[in-house]
């Protein structure tokens, strides 16, 4: 017989509900910082994206080589992925030392905690409100002026551009990637949602309409989580 769509909705929203044995999966630390990378690769680069076009754009506008202008993308993107990188390490270290004291799961790695899942909903959802996060984001959503203030022509120049960017996106949606833990690392549903918001705030109008209406869900959430 299938789930009724009431208990569905229930493991979809508190999965640490869910009576699912703690996380034993034998993953190497440089194994789970892979993982961690790559997945990190392939939901946040959507969102340099048109900050990489814009600027291949105005080398070509300065008449810069076509080698150069490939180099330059590829030392851009290279620097925001480093910052990401520094993310992936830390939420490695984040996962191990939650494995052993099993708050998380087994092969889906989400949160069994209700107290570990709404402190990281409660601690996304106010930042979400924060200063912090709108001018981060402002930065995410104007490439072009983010190029007129910061951008430069020169290679080494490329790669501090990207390592400024990658900052400036880490400050906007790293309190949202720490969310993976509520809702499953290996949960590629819960993935896809989380990499749809984050480029939905980039993409969007910059009302900071859809941060805030994120971040009440998610403090709404939170407190679900301890009462429900």
């Amino acid at each position: 017989m299938g789930m009724p769509a009431r208990d569905m909705t229930a493991a979809v929203l508190f999965p640490h509900r869910l009576t699912v044995p703690p996380g034993d999966m034998a993953i190497t630390w440089p194994l789970a910082l892979a993982m961690w990378w790559v997945m990190m690769i392939a939901m946040m680069t959507p969102g340099v994206t048109p900050l990489m076009l814009l600027y291949e754009r105005v080398l070509a506008h300065h008449h810069v080589q076509n080698w150069r202008i490939a180099a330059a993308t590829a030392l851009l993107l290279s620097g925001y992925l480093l910052i990401w990188l520094v993310f992936s390490v830390g939420a490695t270290a984040l996962q191990f030392l939650l494995q052993p004291s099993g708050l998380l799961s087994g092969m889906m790695l989400w949160s069994r905690s209700a107290v570990l899942s709404a402190a990281l909903l409660a601690m996304a959802g106010l930042y979400q409100w924060s200063p912090w996060k709108r001018q981060c984001l402002k930065q995410c959503q104007e490439p072009a002026r983010f190029i007129a203030e910061h951008a430069r022509t020169g290679l080494p120049d490329a790669l501090v551009l990207g390592l400024r960017h990658g900052l400036y996106c880490l400050g906007c949606c790293g309190p949202l990637m720490l969310l993976l833990f509520v809702g499953g690392i290996m949960n590629v549903i819960w993935i896809a949602a989380l990499s749809v918001l984050v480029l939905c705030e980039k993409l969007l109008p910059a009302s900071g309409l859809t941060t805030r209406l994120t971040g009440s869900l998610l403090i709404a959430w939170a407190i679900a989580s301890l009462v429900v």
